[in-house]
C-alpha cells in the first residue's frame, strides 16, 4: 500500500495520508470600499486533495501596512502584483519559501501600530535567509507562539 493509499481511523473519522508538498496561498477578503483583509493558509496535497488551515489574517488595516512584502510576495512566486483586487475570487498560491516569508511578516506586525516599527520588522525578516525564515515560522506556530512572536519583534525592532 502506497503513502497515498493509506488510511487511519480516528475517533469514528477516516483519515487519509496526502502526497504532495506543503504550499500556501493567499484568500482576499473584501473589505468595505476598495480594501481588503488577507488570510493565509498553509496548504498540503495537491490540487484534487488539499488539506488547509488558516494561518494568518488580517483586517484591512493591517493589510495596508504590509502591501510592499505582499508585492515582493506575489513577484517571487511568479505572479503579477496586479492580482492582488479587492474583487478577486480565486485563491493565490505561493511557492512554500515565500509563503513561509510572507507568513512570519504578517505574523510579526499584525499586532503592531506604528509605522516606523513595522518597517523594521519587514526589512529584518526580509534580511533572514530562508533557514531562518522556517526556524522562526516554526516557532512562532508552535506551542510557544504568542513568545515567539514577542521575541522575534523584539529582536528585529527593539524600542
Amino acid at each position: 500500500m502506497t503513502t497515498a493509499q493509506r488510511t487511519t481511523t480516528v475517533a469514528g473519522r477516516r483519515l487519509a495520508a496526502v502526497t504532495g508538498v506543503r504550499g500556501f496561498r493567499l484568500i482576499v477578503q473584501p473589505g468595505r470600499g476598495e480594501t481588503y483583509g488577507l488570510t493565509i493558509e498553509e496548504t498540503y496535497g495537491e490540487v484534487g486533495s488539499v488539506l488547509a488551515t488558516a494561518v494568518v489574517t488580517l483586517t484591512p488595516q493591517q493589510t495596508g501596512r504590509v502591501v510592499d512584502a505582499l508585492f515582493a510576495a506575489m513577484r517571487r512566486s511568479g505572479h503579477q502584483p496586479s492580482v492582488l483586487t479587492f474583487t478577486r475570487k480565486a485563491p493565490i498560491r505561493l511557492a512554500e519559501p515565500d509563503g513561509v516569508r510572507l507568513t512570519l511578516i504578517l505574523m510579526a506586525t499584525q499586532p503592531i501600530a506604528k509605522h516606523e516599527r513595522v518597517r523594521a520588522l519587514v526589512a529584518g525578516i526580509n534580511a533572514m535567509s530562508t533557514e531562518e525564515t522556517y526556524y522562526w515560522y516554526s516557532k512562532c506556530i508552535g506551542i510557544d507562539a504568542n513568545r515567539a512572536r514577542r521575541a522575534l519583534r523584539t529582536l528585529l525592532a527593539a524600542d
